[in-house]
Order: structure tokens, then sequence, then C-alpha cells
């Protein structure tokens, strides 16, 4: 029976939950951090993704609790003072991480909806002395922030978990202030993939069964009114799905797209404007202050 998407969030939540207590348990013996489990996981996913360096300068837990398909802090090529936000945290590697890359006058914050991963990240968080972090207990279709509030979002392998991934899109771009931009690790289908081909290739927990297609994770980014977006593949992970980087970038505040009256076009219509239509065909009735045709559905900025 195909589960609905409450009962796969909770699959989700619970084998991260299991996670977290591996890790914790294994860490918890006489030989303190060094006695930390580290997951089983192959070499497509994992600690095994990030530079020694990068593992060394970090408490075990926190790479032991490394479940992604990738390294986003370096996919984001965070800069000083910048504030980041981490999407489905987990055990705190990848805000660790960001929040030593943004330095004293940055800041990185997590959200993870599974508690266990949160207190092991808060635990790995006073381990590493950073002060410069928050983690938050949130989905991240629901992400407990103000609009605009960070410069970049990144993400580890966990937006293919989401069961409503526009909604994930949409609250990256909500809380980008302008200018901003994503740095994301993610696996990704080729496009000639089905969902039922995607599902026969590994669970929704795997990371498999809920992973978009490179076209659809490009038509989704443009949706919500991102641009300059690409997917590169990096790595297999399955038969015809990759390991892959997904960058875009939110328009700065001189390039907001604005729409007339919605009766003056067809293309904006209530039915039409709510529509992913090429943005060419919207040229009567969408423009950008700066002259340029749109660059998202619906006439939205």
């Amino acid at each position: 029976m195909t589960e609905t998407a409450e009962e796969l969030r909770e699959t989700v939540r619970r084998r991260y939950a299991e996670a977290a207590v591996t890790v914790t348990a294994g860490g918890s013996g006489c030989c303190g951090d060094e006695a930390a489990t580290t997951l089983e996981l192959d070499q497509s996913f994992g600690s095994a993704l990030y530079t020694q360096l990068d593992r060394d300068d970090l408490p075990v837990a926190a790479v032991a609790a490394s479940l992604g398909c990738g390294n986003p802090t370096t996919v984001a090529a965070l800069n000083e003072g910048e504030r980041v936000l981490d999407l489905g945290s987990g055990g705190g590697i990848d805000v660790l991480l960001s929040a030593r890359r943004v330095g004293a006058t940055g800041f990185a914050y997590g959200v993870d909806m599974t508690t266990e991963m949160l207190d092991l990240a808060r635990a790995n968080a006073t381990r590493a002395g950073a002060t410069n972090v928050e983690f938050l207990l949130r989905t991240i279709e629901d992400i407990p922030l103000p609009d605009a509030a960070v410069d970049v979002v990144i993400s580890n392998c966990v937006i293919n978990l989401s069961t409503d991934k526009p909604t994930v899109l949409r609250e990256m771009f909500r809380v980008l202030a302008p200018g901003g931009r994503i740095g994301i690790s993610d696996v990704v289908a080729e496009d000639q993939l089905t969902p039922d081909q995607r599902a026969e290739r590994g669970a929704h927990v795997g990371c498999i069964a809920g992973a978009l297609t490179r076209r659809e994770y490009l038509d989704g980014l443009a949706a919500v009114g991102f641009v300059d977006a690409t997917v590169e593949f990096t790595h297999p992970v399955a038969d015809q799905m990759h390991g892959a980087i997904i960058r875009a970038t939110k328009p700065a505040a001189d390039t907001t797209i604005t729409a007339v009256d919605p009766g003056t076009a067809a293309c904006c219509s209530t039915v039409d404007a709510s529509t992913c239509c090429a943005p060419e065909a919207k040229a009567g009735c969408c423009h950008t202050s700066d002259g340029t045709p749109p660059t998202s559905c619906g006439c939205r900025g």
C-alpha cells in the first residue's frame, strides 16, 4: 500500500531519529567522542564526501551523523560575514562548517524536524565551541525565519525527502535576501526517468524515490522566481540517478518582476498567472524594472 505524505514524513523522521540515537550511543562509552559510531553508508553518501581537513576539525559525532550526498558548504562558496541556513541540518556538520567559514561576523542556522538530531547538533556545537549558530525545530516546508533573513541557503540530500518540494523551494526564496543564493547537494534523476522508475531504484528514505529530475528541479526553481539556476551531476548513486550540485540566485531588489492588471492580457488571467507558461509568452503583460523579459512564471518575482 502506498504511504501518505504524513506517513512518509514520519518514516523519514524515524529513520533520522534512529541514526542520531546510534551516533549518540556510540559516543557515550569510556573513550568519549572517539567511540562514536559511524553509520553504515557507501561512498556515495556520508562523511566520505568531506575532506579530511573538514572532518578533523569537527567533533567525531558530527562527522559520524553525516548522511548527505555532498558538501554544500563548498558548493555555496561561503564568505566572511554571511548569514547561512542549512535545511535538514541533522547532526550539524554543515552548520558547523558554515559557521567557521562565515566567521564571527556571520551566522549559521540549522532547521531540522527531528528532536534527536537537534539534540546531537547542539551538543556538537558545544563541543566545537561554536557560538554563531542556532538550531531550530521545524520542517523545511515551514522555515521559522522571517523574510530576507539569510544570504545563503544550503542543504545536503534533504530536499528529495520532502513530500512537498514546491513549498520548500518557495520557502527558500522567501527567506533569502535579494541577491542571495542557494548551494545545494541533492540526489537528482536523469530526465527520462518516471516517478515509478525512480521508486524502483530505492526507498524514499534512501534519497532515491523522492528525487526530482534535472528538468523538474530547474522548472521548480524558475517557478518561484530563482534565476541562473544550474543542476550539475557529480557522481552516480544508482542507475541514471546522481549526486548533484544545484545553484540558483534570488534576483536583486532592482530586478523584481511586476504585473499589470490581470484583465489586460490573457496570459495574466487568474488561471494562467498560476501556471508555468513560457516567460516570453507574458511579454505583453509582465515586465521587470530594468526592461528585461520576465524570468519566472505567472509574472511572479
